[in-house]
C-alpha cells in the first residue's frame, strides 16, 4: 500500500507536468488520476478544493524546483553576464528537451487562469516574485546599486519570459540567447 504523502506527491508532479505540457483547461483530472496511478478518491482526499487547489500547489511545486535551478545557475556565475546566459541556458535547455512541448511550468498555466482564479494567479504571483527576488539579489551581488536592482531584475524575468514565448512559437532557443546577451549588456 502507498503511503498517503507520496501518493498526494505523485499526484502533484503529474499535474505540473500536464498543466505546463498542456495548460490549465486542456487538462483533465481524470488524466492525471490515470498517469500518476492514483486513485479516483484520493484526488478529493489530497486535494478538497479540487482542480484548483491542485494547479496552485503544482504551479508552487514546479515553480520552486525551476527557481532552485535557476538560484544554483545564479550563485555559480562569476558576473551578471554569465549569471543571464545560465537563466537564459537553463529555459533553452528545457524547451529543447522537450521537443518544445513544455514551457514555463508558470506562464502556461498564468495565461490561461490569472483572470479567473484568484488562488491559481496568486501562485502564480508567489512564484514569479520568488524568481525575482533571486535575481535582484544575484544583481547586488554582482554590484547593481540597491535602487536599480529591483527594476532590473523584473525586466530580467519578464524578458526572458517572453523570450520563452518566442522560442517555444518559433521552435528555436536562439531568441532566448540573445535576449540574454542584450541584457547582459544593459547590466
Amino acid at each position: 500500500m502507498t503511503p498517503r504523502g507520496e501518493t498526494r506527491e505523485r499526484v502533484l508532479r503529474t499535474a505540473a507536468e500536464l498543466f505546463q505540457r498542456q495548460g490549465y483547461h486542456g487538462t483533465g483530472l481524470n488524466q492525471v488520476l490515470a498517469e500518476s496511478g492514483a486513485p479516483k478518491g484520493s484526488l478529493y482526499f489530497h486535494f478538497p478544493d479540487g482542480k484548483e487547489q491542485l494547479a496552485s500547489e503544482s504551479v508552487a511545486l514546479s515553480g520552486r524546483a525551476v527557481g532552485e535551478a535557476l538560484a544554483g545557475a545564479l550563485v555559480a556565475a562569476p558576473d551578471a553576464r554569465a549569471g543571464l546566459a545560465a537563466l537564459g541556458d537553463h529555459f533553452a535547455r528545457a524547451l529543447l528537451e522537450s521537443g518544445f512541448g513544455k514551457g514555463c511550468p508558470v506562464a502556461t498555466v498564468a495565461l490561461e487562469t490569472a483572470a479567473e482564479s484568484e488562488t491559481i494567479r496568486a501562485a502564480c504571483d508567489g512564484t514569479y516574485a520568488e524568481w525575482q527576488d533571486g535575481i535582484a539579489a544575484a544583481l547586488r551581488g554582482w554590484g547593481v546599486p540597491d535602487e536599480r536592482a529591483d527594476p532590473l531584475a523584473a525586466l530580467v524575468l519578464s524578458s526572458i519570459q517572453g523570450a520563452v514565448m518566442l522560442a517555444r512559437v518559433r521552435r528555436d532557443v536562439s531568441v532566448i540567447h540573445e535576449v540574454t546577451r542584450q541584457l547582459g549588456d544593459l547590466v
